[in-house]
């Protein structure tokens, strides 16, 4: 009966071809290592948000009114309502943490490289989409920071050349943020950037699968098969790699509850201290911040000076650090794809981006000092070097021979 069902499904759904595809008869290559957990992770937590932010909606008031003690009778009221948030809030954080891992990886391994080019641009288009999606839930619990965080977020979009004024305008819904900004930013959090996100995903997914996966060792496993077209050096996705990403999933898992239960807030870093107060139009927090995932090109605006009044260049510099993510594929002349068998030249340069990255995001929540604007411009420098430069340092670095197998190493 099984096996009728099945058949009646595929001749009307290709439900058997999709999973050989993607799943039975998709060949990964034998030598990932934890690196490559990060993707499976990132569905997971995806999965976490979109059904913990079902749930939160189903109480959530988008009113500038009743917001604020909306999130509040969700924490108080509703059965497990603080869980739910609490598993949202922190969420959030763990994604781009997973987000960030796992675009590592892809620095480390050469993903980016040819024939992944496709791969990697639906991955930034992702990250981009998951910044909006943050940016836009960050207002919805109406705090102190999430209202002051946006104002001053939206008003950068002012200082777009001749469009800027109505750029933000449109963005806010009014002239200052308010319920309007409210209830279109729920819109969007809830509705549009997920369906985007998802899409996405499904994307990249596919994408992935039409190309096949890298490794640690940047060897293309479809050029050695069997005489029956599989590769070597590969096996079935499922279940040898599904069962290695389930144990790294628990160990996840564990570590998401330790947060959820004993630190959701995380010192601050997850859920900010002055978003417990309710927001004030009147009154403005002594210090604004975004959340840590925002801070490192909040670092990078607030690091280029303003000219003649006009915040433009830093907005620019914003927004160029990250529309040099996307570049990779064409910046990077090296032949090789792993850092394994890279030369010194880029493993010096992967070492120091990764130190200005990190270093950035402490900067981008800290006060203005004169030591920390001078900091945040000499790691901004480093971060621009490792792409500009990225033509020159690859092209002439000393890389090692690579195999022509997958190793086990």
């Amino acid at each position: 009966m099984l096996g009728n069902l099945m058949a009646w499904i595929d001749a009307r759904f290709p439900a058997t071809k999709m999973w050989e595809d993607h799943m039975s008869k998709y060949y990964a290559p034998k030598n990932f290592n934890f690196w490559y957990f990060f993707g499976f992770i990132a569905m997971l937590v995806l999965v976490l948000q979109i059904v913990t932010g079902i749930i939160l909606t189903m109480h959530y008031k988008p009113d500038a009114e009743l917001a604020f003690a909306s999130v509040e009778y969700i924490m108080r009221d509703v059965p497990w309502g603080w869980l739910i948030r609490y598993l949202h809030s922190t969420g959030a954080s763990f994604f781009f943490v997973v987000v960030y891992l796992h675009m590592f990886r892809g620095l480390l391994y050469g993903s980016y490289k040819k024939p992944r080019e496709l791969v990697w641009l639906f991955g930034m288009f992702l990250y981009l989409a998951l910044m909006a999606e943050a940016f836009m839930g960050y207002l919805l619990p109406w705090g102190q920071m999430s209202f002051w965080g946006a104002q001053v977020i939206i008003s950068l979009f002012g200082a777009v050349p001749f469009v800027g004024e109505e750029l933000a305008l449109w963005i806010r819904g009014d002239f200052v943020v308010a319920d309007a900004t409210l209830n279109r930013f729920f819109a969007f959090h809830v509705i549009a950037v997920p369906f985007v996100l998802v899409g996405l995903v499904v994307a990249h997914i596919i994408a992935l699968h039409e190309v096949g996966s890298n490794n640690p060792d940047g060897v293309e496993i479809k050029k050695h098969k069997d005489e029956n077209g599989i590769p070597l050096d590969g096996i079935p996705f499922f279940p040898y790699i599904v069962m290695k990403d389930i144990i790294a999933i628990i160990v996840f898992m564990f570590v998401f509850a330790l947060v959820v239960f004993y630190a959701p807030e995380m010192g601050g870093w997850f859920l900010e201290h002055a978003n417990f107060i309710p927001a004030d139009a009147l009154k403005t927090p002594e210090h604004i911040a975004p959340l840590w995932y925002f801070a490192p090109f909040y670092a990078i605006l607030r690091a280029v000076p303003s000219i003649a009044g006009s915040a433009f260049p830093g907005v620019a510099a914003m927004g160029l650090s990250i529309v040099f993510l996307f570049l990779l594929p064409w910046l990077d002349r090296s032949p090789v794809k792993s850092i394994r068998y890279r030369g010194p030249y880029f493993k010096i340069a992967l070492t120091l981006f990764t130190i200005s990255f990190v270093i950035l995001a402490f900067l981008g929540t800290q006060p203005v000092t004169p030591l920390y604007t001078f900091l945040s411009r000499l790691f901004s420098f480093i971060y621009f070097a490792f792409f500009i430069l990225m033509p020159f340092y690859t092209k002439f670095d000393k890389d090692k021979p690579v195999p022509e197998r997958v190793t086990t190493k």
